[in-house]
């Protein structure tokens, strides 16, 4: 294993189940660097044409993170969870190399309360995405919402009818629910230098960011037939 990006890299990605094979490929197809390591050689290789820092290890010691580049990682996520010991040691040598964050995935809340207490944020994908599924059936006008820290959250939705013909400022939207409108998404063209008088129209989409209950009392205001 020879690493010769010494550069600060954008994601690392520790283990190619069925969970980090999709977050790497995805991160990389966004044109993000992503360095991955895996101890299967099959899949190490498979992953190669869409990622080009791919390695395998059979030992996941700091001397190896090192060698693969990990210590340089801006975000880091360990995706062996069904290993629960390896899981927790990888984990804590990731976060003694000194990477600013550390997600893990986990399988149990037990798993979980150890993986927190260590210093990591805790991912628990099969909740994560029955959340995602249940917000997508009650409100067909969230498209998309992605979860940034453990209470907040970035959702990309339909500009409700009650908004329609309305500027930014007049939907009070950030005095109302504590949300910030980020983005503005008109006919393929998004805007992210919005004014106070922007204003918002059918078919049009904006990306709002807030913490997960000030999104939940937006979608059941503004989308009430949906609940």
């Amino acid at each position: 294993m020879n690493n010769k990006f010494k550069n600060t890299i954008d994601f690392g990605v520790i283990g190619l189940g069925r969970f980090g094979y999709a977050l790497a490929t995805t991160l990389a197809r966004a044109g993000k660097e992503v360095v991955v390591l895996d101890r299967d050689p099959d899949k190490v290789k498979s992953i190669t044409q869409e990622v080009e820092q791919a390695f395998v290890a059979e030992r996941l010691d700091k001397a190896t993170l090192v060698e693969a580049g990990i210590n340089n990682c801006k975000v880091v996520v360990i995706c062996v969870a069904e290993k629960i010991d390896v899981s927790i040691l990888t984990t804590l040598n990731v976060i003694e190399l000194g990477v600013d964050r550390v997600l893990a995935k986990a399988v149990s809340p037990e798993h979980g309360n150890v993986l927190k207490k260590i210093g990591a944020e805790v991912v628990y994908p099969e909740k994560d995405m029955a959340e995602r599924l249940a917000t997508s059936l009650m409100y067909s006008d969230v498209l998309e919402r992605i979860d940034i820290a453990h209470e907040y959250a970035i959702e990309e939705v339909r500009v409700p009818r009650c908004y329609w013909g309305r500027t930014i400022e007049q939907t009070n939207i950030r005095k109302k629910f504590g949300l910030n409108i980020i983005a503005l998404i008109k006919s393929d063209h998004t805007n992210v230098e919005l004014r106070p008088d922007t204003v918002l129209g059918e078919g049009d989409i904006i990306v709002v960011i807030g913490k997960h209950g000030s999104l939940s009392r937006f979608e059941e205001s503004c989308f009430p037939e949906k609940v």
